[in-house]
C-alpha cells in the first residue's frame, strides 16, 4: 500500500478515548482506527508486510486451545487461528466496534470457519471468560488501548495460570518502518507498561519484517 494511503487510513478519526497518555510511561495513546478503515486490515500487501502465518508459527497454536483475539477487527488473524486450534479449540474474537464484528462474522462464514465466538467489549473490559484462555493475542492493538491498565487486568483474569499474552507491535526502534510513530512501540515501552500490571516479558522475537513479537507470562504473586 502506498505510504500516503497508509497514513490516511491511520489518520481516520477513531473512537473517543478517556485517556490521552499511558500513566506508567507517559506514552501518548493512539486513537482507535475506526471501521471506516477496515479495508486496510484486509489489504493484499499485509501477508508480505506482516507475515501472519509465520507469526502464528512462532507463537505456537495447536488443536484444542482456547484463544482470544482482542481488537480482532475484521478477523484477519482470528480466522487463521481458528483453523489452527480446530478441532476442539475456540477463538474469542473481541472488538469494541459492532461494525468490525459484523464484518468478522461475514468473513468467517465465507471461510466456513465455525469455531469463532464474537464478543463486543468496551474500552475498559474485553468481556472475556474468566480463567479460561491459553493465549490472548493483540495484533497492532495494545498501543490503542485507552484504558490499558484496566484492559490488562481483565486479560490477566481471563488467562489460565500458565496462559500467555502476546503482543505484535510495529517497531518504534526502526524509523524506516512506514507507520506513524504514534502507532509504534519500543520493546522497553511494552515491557514497562505490561509488566507493571502483573505480567513478565518471557520472550522477544524479531523475526518478522516490521513487528516485535512480545510474549508475556503472568507474574507469580
Amino acid at each position: 500500500m502506498p505510504l500516503l494511503i497508509l497514513l490516511l487510513v491511520l489518520l481516520t478519526p477513531g473512537l473517543a478515548r478517556p485517556q490521552e497518555v499511558q500513566p506508567v510511561t507517559g506514552r501518548h495513546i493512539a486513537p482507535t482506527m475506526s471501521a471506516a478503515g477496515a479495508d486496510w486490515l484486509d489489504r493484499s500487501e499485509r501477508a508480505q508486510e506482516e507475515q501472519p502465518d509465520k507469526a502464528l508459527d512462532i507463537v505456537g497454536l495447536h488443536p484444542g486451545m482456547m484463544v482470544a483475539d482482542v481488537g480482532a477487527g475484521t478477523g484477519y488473524m482470528s480466522i487463521r487461528m481458528a483453523r489452527r486450534v480446530a478441532p476442539g479449540g475456540q477463538i474469542y474474537s473481541e472488538d469494541i466496534q459492532p461494525e468490525m464484528l459484523s464484518l468478522l462474522r461475514d468473513h468467517a462464514a465465507a471461510a466456513k470457519v465455525a469455531n469463532i465466538e464474537t464478543i463486543l467489549g468496551t474500552q475498559s473490559d474485553p468481556k472475556l471468560p474468566s480463567n479460561t484462555l491459553d493465549l490472548v493475542l493483540l495484533v497492532d492493538v495494545y498501543h490503542e488501548f485507552s484504558e490499558p491498565q484496566k484492559m490488562l487486568d481483565a486479560i490477566r483474569q481471563a488467562l489460565k495460570p500458565d496462559g500467555r499474552l502476546v503482543l505484535l507491535e510495529y517497531r518504534a526502534e526502526d524509523p524506516a518502518i512506514p507507520i506513524r510513530p504514534l502507532h509504534k512501540m519500543t520493546v522497553k515501552q511494552a515491557e514497562t507498561e505490561v509488566d507493571a500490571e502483573g505480567f513478565r516479558l518471557a520472550k522477544v522475537d524479531e523475526s518478522l519484517p516490521r513487528q516485535h513479537i512480545l510474549i508475556f507470562r503472568k507474574s507469580v504473586n
